[in-house]
């Protein structure tokens, strides 16, 4: 019975459009906006409805969360979710915005169990226990240079639906089980080049990041089908088209560019 109430609820929130104020911020913060085919749009805003309704945001280091922060990660977010049968990131409950980089405590294990301890300073982090933690300087630079390959909003949240396959894996949950023999190929192939091109010091279009390890992999990747399509259709078909069958979008064919 909840899960009824649940779906007529989603269901009411998706046929609601943003209000006119709204939309002119999602217009302005979420660069991808302006080649969406407009049925791409209209579903988007009611995804954004659902993710409003559905998480809660707390504003960290002081910073207030307006309007115009939730509308922004909302938008971004749901973006990974258009044309796909989806729970709307169903670990994830609560956004936690920092208004610049934060520092975390890091613990890093040797193959002898020695533990090292240190703070780092980061853009974003995803947790698998409910939070995700984005800083807004950063969200707001990354929308100001659309097009670079980097976008925290889009990485972070692909960490969520890596997470959604039980493992950060760098494997999310398909929509077809006959594709999971082909992921493991292509993005096994692709992350192994990656190493190997970075260890010959050989330009790579993914940041070094992508190299520590599969989901991180997964998350840079995913921020480059969004931000440069026409360079990784160009340079690594294989994995684009992968990615095109998973979020069931075509962004080259959006700009006719990348």
């Amino acid at each position: 019975m909840l899960g009824y109430f649940k779906k007529k609820r989603r269901h009411r929130l998706r046929e609601t459009l943003l209000t006119e104020s709204q939309l002119a911020i999602v217009r302005r913060n979420v660069p991808y906006w302006k080649h969406l085919p407009e049925e791409n749009r209209t579903e988007l805003q009611g995804l954004i409805q659902v993710f409003l309704a559905e998480k809660s945001f707390e504003g960290c280091g002081g910073l207030e969360t307006t309007e115009e922060i939730r509308l922004t990660i909302a938008g971004l977010a749901c973006l990974l979710l258009l044309r796909r049968e989806t729970d709307f990131f169903p670990g994830l409950q609560s956004i936690l915005v920092y208004p610049t980089t934060f520092v975390t405590d890091w613990a890093e294990y040797d193959e002898d169990g020695l533990v090292t301890e240190e703070e780092r300073e980061l853009h974003g982090e995803s947790w698998s226990q409910g939070s995700l933690v984005l800083s807004w300087e950063d969200i707001r630079e990354d929308i100001a240079r659309a097009g670079d390959g980097f976008n925290v909003d889009l990485h972070e949240f692909a960490h969520q639906l890596d997470d959604e396959s039980g493992d950060s894996d760098g494997a999310p949950l398909l929509p077809d089980p006959e594709m999971y023999d082909r992921w493991s190929e292509v993005f096994g192939r692709e992350f192994a080049k990656l190493g190997e091109d970075l260890s010959r010091r050989r330009r790579t279009l993914f940041d070094a990041y992508a190299a520590d390890n599969p989901a991180e992999f997964f998350a840079v990747a995913t921020e480059t089908f969004f931000e440069r399509p026409g360079r990784l259709l160009a340079r690594h078909p294989d994995l684009y088209k992968l990615l095109r069958l998973y979020y069931r979008q075509d962004p080259v064919a959006w700009t006719g560019k990348g």
